[in-house]
């Protein structure tokens, strides 16, 4: 494993081969001042950095500040986890942000560069909600997979509309769904309304709120390997990086297996690539900063397949 940007606090980060060269988009850890709660307003993640690579081994390239909270004209608080997609030489960031009444809801930023800077819309998508969007391409469509539990907001939410009051499902209640929406041409709007991401067991059943060793709460993403679909998340509370697979962009997923077991740091977070033959898991950990969850660095490990499809499970550190 190696870690990317030992210099500053980087976490969650969204990675991309564009003309030939990897790109990182992460978030950015700062000290907010407030004490660790489970809403997260311990992390004051004001502004976005863009990293690339030529090598997986080689240099890593800071392109500095891409955008910042100040410039967002609909912004209130907290940047954190975005993406990035291209189309027709374009890049669209797509990040999470809380408005001026708290509320998260995902906005969009363009660029005529990979590294940036992205100009951001004065509104945000209509109809978006929660956090961590992640887009993923697939036979010319762009789908973008979003939600997060807690501090993400998403138990706030049943079918697409706000509720007055949050409810969080316990025990055998059927646990919350990630999103999924098909994305516009222009890039800019939903096409669609987003449906669930359905995770079901080796029997067909939907995963429980329970059974939180398994079921979504945050940190969607999404990759192709030999035809098959792999959806991979993060189980929040425990600590689990996992995925599933399926047959199609929309699901349902039939859960398979663990990632990456728990690093030092609440919080786990990740992207899948490929990059010249080669898979890569990249995430964070907060070794650096002795433990402090909200301040986290950027790693990077190989990720390898077995002969059935099977992700090998990686080590992520921490010891009982």
């Amino acid at each position: 494993m190696r870690y990317l940007v030992p210099g500053d606090y980087m976490a969650d980060p969204a990675v991309h081969v564009f003309n030939g060269r990897l790109y990182i988009y992460p978030s950015h850890d700062w000290e907010s001042g407030i004490t660790e709660n489970d809403s997260g307003d311990h992390f004051n993640m004001k502004d976005y950095h863009v990293f690339s690579m030529n090598d997986i081994d080689g240099e890593v390239i800071d392109h500095g500040v891409v955008l910042e909270v100040k410039n967002i004209p609909w912004a209130g608080r907290q940047l954190w986890d975005c993406d990035v997609a291209c189309k027709n030489g374009k890049y669209y960031m797509y990040f999470p942000l809380k408005d001026k009444n708290d509320i998260f809801r995902i906005g969009a930023a363009i660029s005529d560069k990979p590294e940036g800077p992205f100009i951001p819309l004065d509104n945000p998508m209509k109809g978006s909600y929660s956090i961590d969007p992640a887009v993923f391409e697939d036979g010319g469509n762009y789908y973008m997979y979003f939600g997060g539990l807690w501090g993400g907001q998403l138990q706030r939410y049943r079918n697409n509309k706000a509720l007055e009051s949050a409810v969080l499902p316990e025990g055998s209640d059927l646990a919350l769904c990630p999103k999924v929406a098909k994305l516009s041409g222009d890039m800019l709007e939903f096409a669609e309304e987003p449906r669930d991401v359905l995770i079901i067991n080796e029997n067909g059943k939907p995963l429980t709120a329970g059974d939180n060793k398994h079921r979504f709460f945050e940190a969607s993403w999404m990759h192709k390997y030999n035809g098959k679909y792999y959806f991979s998340y993060s189980t929040g509370d425990t600590h689990l990086l996992c995925y599933a697979t399926g047959d199609n962009p929309y699901g349902p997923f039939t859960y398979q297996g663990v990632i990456l077991t728990p690093v030092v740091g609440w919080t786990t977070h990740h992207a899948i690539v490929e990059f010249n033959g080669k898979w890569y898991l990249f995430h964070h950990d907060c070794v650096p900063s002795g433990g402090r969850t909200w301040l986290r660095s950027l790693k990077v490990t190989g990720l390898q397949y077995d002969e059935n499809g099977a992700i090998r499970t990686i080590d992520g550190g921490l010891k009982d």
